[in-house]
């Protein structure tokens, strides 16, 4: 059973009063504090992978300072308990037993839950996404919607939404991160002039790049790099150039039709499986049977 061991007087009410009022007071002066200076150590010290607006900064930094102010005002507060049963002379070795198979307990139950917050405050500190980013995560792939402490929503290109608990995130691809590269490979017939190919290519990257509806996303001109492959139909040529983020796929494409067009006006042919079937045994056949052939 729990007891109380002490003797119920005035100065004794006085003298608990006091003390209880003091542990509360600095308590409340920690909490206080920490809820003040956490947040300011988080912006100082929280690293910029990419440069980011002020708005930015302050969702992710507000995200982080929850985590470690909730964290921080919780043992506060259990120390704060536990001064408090001691001031009163409360027996807590019962209670402290309790709490301890309940807390093994609960914490069996909720592990898995309190692995998705330990993992999303990672996430979320060391940036490895944000929302609109275009990611890979736990198998899935899609834009990112919504970032909580304890899950991730993605948006798929035909639109299925995934929610992931960030427990389940072990490795994240970001595909729209700092920068981005058009990697694009085209193929042309073994007839052609590989040299002068190449000039028209980069010609139709130096054209894009002067557009200014396109160019401004363009960090580098484009270029053909190298002869990546001699294939059944034709050779194949590397073209790269970087872009800026998220914006690789719709220069990619525009690129591929100059240059579909370009080849057009030039006479450069784009190579399709051809089949080419040969008798090696074909008889030779007189002119007369020729000429009596073609008349039936």
């Amino acid at each position: 059973m729990y007891s109380f061991d002490f003797a119920f007087n005035l100065t004794t009410v006085l003298g608990i009063t006091v003390k209880l009022v003091i542990i509360l007071a600095i308590a409340i002066t920690f909490n206080i504090i920490q809820k003040k200076m956490i947040p300011r150590a988080i912006i100082a010290g929280t690293p910029k992978t990419r440069e980011e607006s002020h708005d930015q900064l302050v969702t992710r930094t507000k995200t982080m300072a929850y985590f470690i102010t909730k964290i921080v005002t919780t043992i506060i507060w259990i120390i704060v308990f536990v001064m408090v049963l001691g001031v009163i002379k409360f027996n807590i070795a019962p209670l402290l037993a309790t709490l301890g198979v309940a807390s093994l307990g609960l914490g069996f139950a909720i592990q898995n839950i309190i692995r998705d917050y330990l993992q999303g405050f990672f996430i979320i500190m060391e940036d490895w996404y944000r929302i609109g980013d275009w990611i890979t995560i736990a198998g899935m792939e899609g834009e990112v919607e919504e970032v909580s402490p304890r899950r991730t929503v993605l948006r798929e290109i035909n639109g299925t939404m995934h929610v992931i608990p960030h427990s389940e995130v072990k490795i994240a691809s970001n595909q729209t991160r700092d920068w981005a590269r058009i990697n694009l490979y085209v193929t042309v017939a073994y007839k052609e002039n590989i040299s002068h190919v190449y000039q028209v290519i980069n010609r139709v990257c130096q054209e894009l790049k002067d557009d200014p509806d396109f160019g401004t996303n363009l960090t580098t001109i484009p270029s053909a790099m190298r002869v990546s492959d001699l294939g059944d139909h034709g050779v194949d040529i590397c073209i790269r150039g970087l872009t800026k983020p998220g914006e690789q796929w719709g220069l990619t494409g525009e690129l591929r039709k100059r240059i579909k067009n370009r080849f057009d006006r030039e006479g450069i042919e784009i190579p399709w499986p051809h089949t080419k079937v040969y008798f090696g045994n074909t008889p030779d056949i007189s002119r007369e049977d020729k000429i009596a052939t073609s008349n039936i």
